[in-house]
């Protein structure tokens, strides 16, 4: 019996779609068939993402896509809530787009359930996509049971962005490779005014990836087990972890209700805050910011003093076609266009974000002069003076939605009273491994 998709209801009518004849049939090649390309359809292949800063060079990369082939391209962008709800009314409808981008939170129950086209004959037969040249933590995301449904986008680390004008202003010198996580508390302390006009650092519990995952696996704890069946919420190293994001908020921080409804990024560029943790995904919505232009750079992550560990959250997406389109060799034209080593080279050049062709990434930390867009990169090279520098896999299970959603809830209050920190994580990491139990029946 195939895993649940979200809800019981959800499945059962996915199982009725996908058995059902719609309008979308497949026509996906055998090994037997021919790859080669035709126009099947002069209507525009529907392609949808989620990030608005993204839309303008990739429609240009998928425009390049249109000379070269004539199949027409229209990328449309959800909000991260939409896109997701879009994608599982399309999987339980029977009506999807045509070529989407997947999360790893989501990545195994598409996989599963037969929502992905299938992409193994075409990559064998294809002369631009081996995956060798990718990650190989990347493309194992988008492979079930030996099989690939995604051809890898782009990889993603964590920096540490700071206010240059604010440290000036307090004659506090900038971050840098020497910065552990206990300097930035107290430099956030002193950048922080008692009248409330400006504080030292931002975050919040729908900020995971780029905020305290990191401190979690940089002081020794972890958030999920390595096998993906046990929390680590309530692991001695998470909890030393998270009880100094507890004191990072008392002491330098916004109010809760400010930096949930407000967003860190939003903080930063307005000038409210002096530093966050952000991925390497924001970075060309930071680049069409003037004051972020004017005001602020970016430093390599600050590591933990005590296990000399500098960590960042690192994840990738994937191209994916939907399994029951009626153009499937259209799909895998434009995924293989995307993937191929000259469009994630002209995806780095155009600022868009780093991409997962290995050595492309060199490209984008030159797409401007404005920021120092290396600090992203040089978690991926050797440290020095005994610090290790380590890429850690954004944590992950079979329905990774349904827990970390949960725990942007569970630890709203620990963000409100810090004080309740330890026990909010011990009793979530129960309600963590519940969800988790319920993945494999």
């Amino acid at each position: 019996m195939k895993k649940k998709i979200l809800s019981l209801l959800i499945t059962s009518l996915m199982v009725l779609s996908l058995a059902a004849c719609n309008s979308k049939q497949s026509t996906a090649i055998g090994a037997e068939e021919s790859t080669e390309q035709t126009v099947t359809n002069k209507d525009p292949l529907e392609v949808i993402i989620w990030d608005t800063n993204q839309q303008e060079g990739l429609q240009e990369i998928c425009d390049l896509f249109t000379q070269e082939t004539g199949i027409k391209v229209d990328i449309q962008v959800k909000d991260w809530d939409s896109y997701w709800t879009l994608l599982e009314a399309g999987a339980s409808g029977g009506d999807m787009p045509d070529v989407f981008w997947m999360h790893s939170n989501n990545s195994q129950m598409y996989m599963n359930n037969d929502i992905l086209l299938k992409l193994d004959d075409y990559i064998e037969k294809s002369d631009k996509i081996d995956l060798s040249n990718y990650m190989d933590e990347i493309v194992e995301l988008y492979t079930w049971n030996g099989s690939y449904y995604a051809i890898p986008k782009d990889y993603d680390t964590i920096a540490l962005w700071y206010n240059k004008t604010m440290f000036d202003e307090a004659g506090l010198s900038y971050p840098d490779e020497t910065w552990t996580w206990d300097d930035l508390y107290e430099a956030a302390v002193k950048l922080t005014k008692d009248d409330g006009s400006q504080y030292g650092f931002a975050l919040n519990p729908s900020n995971d990836q780029d905020t305290y995952y990191n401190m979690v696996y940089s002081m020794g704890g972890n958030i999920i087990s390595e096998d993906h069946k046990t929390s680590g919420y309530d692991n001695e190293n998470t909890i030393k972890a998270m009880e100094y994001v507890g004191k990072l908020i008392k002491d330098a921080c916004p109010s809760s209700t400010t930096m949930s409804e407000t967003g860190t990024d939003v903080l930063m560029q307005s000038g409210t805050v002096a530093m966050i943790t952000q991925g390497s995904w924001m970075t060309a919505g930071f680049l069409q910011n003037d004051y972020m232009k004017e005001n602020c750079d970016v430093a390599i992550i600050p590591f933990d003093a005590q296990t000399k560990e500098r960590v960042s959250l690192c994840n990738g997406l994937g191209w994916s076609a939907y399994a029951k389109t009626d153009r499937p060799d259209d799909c895998w034209a434009l995924l293989e266009w995307l993937g191929s080593k000259e469009m994630q080279l002209k995806q780095a050049e155009l600022g868009v974000t780093m991409s997962a062709y290995q050595n492309t990434s060199d490209a984008w930390v030159n797409c401007t002069d404005n920021f120092n867009l290396q600090a992203y990169l040089d978690i991926t090279k050797e440290s020095s003076n005994d610090v290790t520098n380590q890429l850690v896999l954004r944590p992950y299970s079979y329905n990774s939605t349904v827990w970390s959603s949960a725990a942007q809830t569970a630890l709203a209050k620990a963000w409100a009273d810090t004080s309740l920190m330890k026990q909010t994580c011990i009793d979530y990491a129960q309600e963590m491994n519940a969800a988790i139990a319920k993945e494999n029946n």
